[in-house]
């Protein structure tokens, strides 16, 4: 369908900003054409535009889930899982997942680790539309030591030289940002320790350097405090999980690392696990509260911060984005600000914010619309009744009678 008016009781163009009671959003081949109060929009729109219309819902910007790996089925071994399916198999199954995704209102996601390119594949499928799915950034696969974490991946890097060939031809397999992995993770069995740092300062500031060469910009996977410096030093865009982690389980949290962090405009992804609540059952109350202090920390010091899942990792559920910004909501931050991380900000985060995140003329249709209002309770989230991706209504039920 090339033309669409939706109408709904309320329209969010910018969760941070003016509500639209009795609101439309025309959209027009994938773009926005108009936004504004439905009297005012209906003036301007052809009558027999086909028109949905939502008097009890919200129409807000689609979500963005800026930490996810396809290649993952999120079971309790992932990693054996991946190695044992062919890359036709695992195709399919992320074609699925990214479905799963765009059904629970994602529209955008970034993908930060796969095997063999198969998300640019699946990426460009989408964009043929010879699939339904949310628009995919993708990494391709990301940079680690030899037997460093996620090395199966198969982005075993060691010495300059071989650092600048796999971000070339990660490059030229059709990466939308380089994913370096700066620190340990707990994927990776009898790799280095998850605070452990993988990569010098010198050997960050060639990745940026080599990415920069190619216009992409880097994420980096640190969790200890000594990575984060160095990440930060090099100048990366974005830090995923950020956790300030210190050798022994402490934590190590520092201002003057912090205020570098917000004077280099990096933004950080702590990518929580949608599964946070269960979190204090398996390390207990005090250490769980210690964990987010940390993240509650940040956001006190204007660390910028947007949302992701890290889907795909053990009980990390595709589609669990809602779960994973109630965390924050458990922080303290007031709602519009916790939607803002999953729409207007993560855009920004990941350089898209000129074409999506807010629902403004011009932009790509990418649309949620929800019953209740999601200012009230991020539940209502959870009540989706019709993805527009790129304009594309998923599913196609939804116009199957316009």
């Amino acid at each position: 369908m090339d033309e669409l008016l939706l109408t709904a009781g309320r329209v969010l163009p910018d969760p941070c900003g003016e509500i639209l009671t009795d609101g439309a959003v025309h959209v027009r081949t994938g773009t926005i054409a108009a936004v504004g109060p439905r009297e005012e929009v209906e003036l301007r729109t052809p009558p027999e535009l086909p028109t949905l219309s939502f008097p009890d819902a919200t129409v807000l910007p689609g979500l963005i889930d800026a930490h996810v790996h396809l290649a993952f089925d999120a079971g309790p071994d992932p990693v054996t899982v991946l190695g044992e399916a062919d890359d036709e198999e695992l195709l399919s199954a992320m074609t699925d997942r990214a479905q799963q995704l765009l059904r629970s209102g994602v529209t955008t996601v970034r993908d930060l680790g796969d095997r063999n390119g198969l998300a640019a594949r699946l990426r460009n499928r989408i964009m043929r539309q010879a699939v339904a799915g949310p628009r995919i950034l993708t990494a391709t696969t990301p940079l680690t030591r030899p037997g460093g974490h996620c090395w199966f991946l198969g982005g075993e890097v060691a010495g300059p030289e071989s650092i600048r060939a796999l971000v070339r031809r990660n490059a030229g397999s059709g990466a939308d940002v380089i994913k370096v992995m700066v620190t340990g993770g707990g994927l990776t069995r009898g790799g280095p320790a998850v605070w452990k740092s993988q990569f010098t300062v010198e050997e960050l500031r060639l990745v940026v350097a080599e990415a920069r060469r190619f216009g992409l910009p880097v994420a980096a996977h640190a969790h200890g405090t000594e990575g984060i410096a160095a990440a930060v030093a090099a100048g990366v865009d974005t830090i995923e999980h950020c956790t300030w982690m210190a050798e022994g389980g402490g934590f190590d949290l520092r201002d003057e690392v912090a205020a570098d962090i917000v004077a280099g405009g990096i933004w950080v992804c702590p990518a929580t696990h949608p599964n946070w609540r269960a979190l204090t059952g398996r390390v207990g109350a005090e250490r769980a509260e210690e964990m987010f202090s940390s993240l509650r920390w940040m956001v006190q010091q204007g660390v910028p911060v947007i949302a992701g899942t890290d889907a795909g990792v053990p009980r990390a559920a595709f589609g669990g984005l809602v779960d994973s910004l109630e965390f924050f909501a458990h922080l303290g931050m007031p709602l519009e600000r916790v939607i803002t991380m999953a729409t207007t900000d993560a855009a920004r985060a990941l350089g898209i914010g000129t074409r999506t995140g807010l629902i403004r003329e011009g932009y790509r249709a990418d649309l949620l619309v929800v019953t209740g209002n999601p200012l009230d309770s991020l539940d209502a989230l959870r009540r989706v009744r019709l993805v527009l991706a790129d304009g594309r209504p998923f599913p196609r039920r939804f116009v199957a009678g316009t």
